[in-house]
C-alpha cells in the first residue's frame, strides 16, 4: 500500500492578484520556500516531496500519520500569508493513492473556495489500517531513470535551453507513459533525472518502458529500481542499483535488498 498527501495552496489565485498583482519574483520565492518546508519536514520521515506545479506539491508519506500531518499544518500556518490542505489517500499503486488524496480534498471545497483554510481529509495508512484491517506490509517501489551521457549529449554541444527543452520532453513522455500503463507517478528531480513511484515491476517491464520511450523521443536511458518501507530507503536503493547499472553498462538494476544500502 502506498500513501501519498496532497499539499495545496488555499486560494491562492485570487491571492496573487488582490488587492493588486504581486511581483512574480516574490510569489516564486514563497513557493519555493513552502516547498523547502514541506520537503525537510516529509524528508525528515523518510518521505519524500515533489514541487508538481509550485502550489501544489505531491507527497509520498508512508511514514507520516494523522498527528504529523498536522503538526506540518500549523507549522506552515504560522510561517506563510496563505494556508495549505492537505489530501492524504491510500492505495494500491501511486495513482490510485493519488487519486483518494485528490478526492478527499477536493470534496472538501475548490482550490479557490475562500471559505476552505487550512482542511486535512482523508485517511492515512494506520487509519486505514485499523478501520478495514488491511496488511501493514506497505512497500515502495522507487525507480530512479537517467540519461546516458547527458553532459557529453547535451550539456557541453547545445545551449541551456534546447537542453532544457530536449531533457523535458524526455521527461514527459516517461512520466506519461508510467502513469498510463503503470499506475506510476512520475517528476523531474534536476539536472537529468527522474524518480518515479512505481507498483511492483519485473525487469522486463521496465526494459520495455525504457525501449518505448527511447523510440519515441531518441534519448537513451537507464534505470536503477529499489524497494523499501518508505521513499527514503526505496530510493536509497535505487541510487544503488542505478550506481551499479552506470558501472556496468546495464540499463535495468533492480536493488533486491535495500536493507543493506547505506551512506
Amino acid at each position: 500500500m502506498i500513501q501519498t498527501t496532497l499539499f495545496q495552496l488555499d486560494d491562492y489565485g485570487p491571492w496573487t492578484v488582490q488587492p493588486t498583482p504581486r511581483s512574480e519574483m516574490d510569489l516564486q520565492v514563497l513557493q519555493a520556500r513552502l516547498y523547502a518546508n514541506i520537503a525537510a519536514f516529509v524528508g525528515d520521515r523518510e518521505g519524500y516531496a515533489f514541487y508538481t506545479r509550485g502550489d501544489n506539491i505531491i507527497g509520498i508519506t508512508n511514514g507520516l500519520d494523522r498527528e504529523e500531518h498536522e503538526r506540518l499544518q500549523a507549522s506552515l500556518r504560522n510561517r506563510y500569508p496563505v494556508t495549505v490542505s492537505f489530501g492524504i489517500g491510500t492505495g494500491e499503486t501511486p495513482r490510485t493513492a493519488l487519486e483518494a488524496a485528490s478526492t478527499a480534498l477536493q470534496t472538501a471545497g475548490s482550490a479557490q473556495d475562500e471559505t476552505r483554510t487550512g482542511v486535512c481529509r482523508g485517511k492515512t495508512l494506520i487509519e486505514d489500517r485499523m478501520k478495514n484491517g488491511t496488511s501493514d506490509e506497505n512497500t515502495v517501489h522507487v525507480a530512479h531513470f537517467d540519461i546516458e551521457s547527458a553532459t557529453e549529449q547535451f550539456t557541453d554541444r547545445l545551449d541551456a535551453f534546447e537542453t532544457y527543452t530536449a531533457i523535458h520532453r524526455w521527461c514527459g513522455s516517461l512520466a506519461r507513459h508510467l502513469y498510463r500503463t503503470h499506475d506510476a507517478l512520475s517528476f523531474f528531480v534536476g539536472g537529468d533525472n527522474v524518480v518515479s513511484i512505481c507498483p511492483a515491476m519485473d525487469e522486463q517491464a521496465y526494459h520495455d518502458v525504457i525501449d518505448h520511450v527511447t523510440e519515441s523521443v531518441g534519448i537513451p536511458f537507464r534505470v536503477g529500481v529499489g524497494a523499501g518501507r518508505t521513499a527514503h530507503k526505496a530510493g536509497l536503493a535505487a541510487k544503488y542499483g542505478l550506481e551499479r547499472g552506470r558501472e556496468r553498462k546495464q540499463p535495468v538494476v533492480i536493488t533486491e535488498q535495500p536493507q543493506t544500502v547505506s551512506l
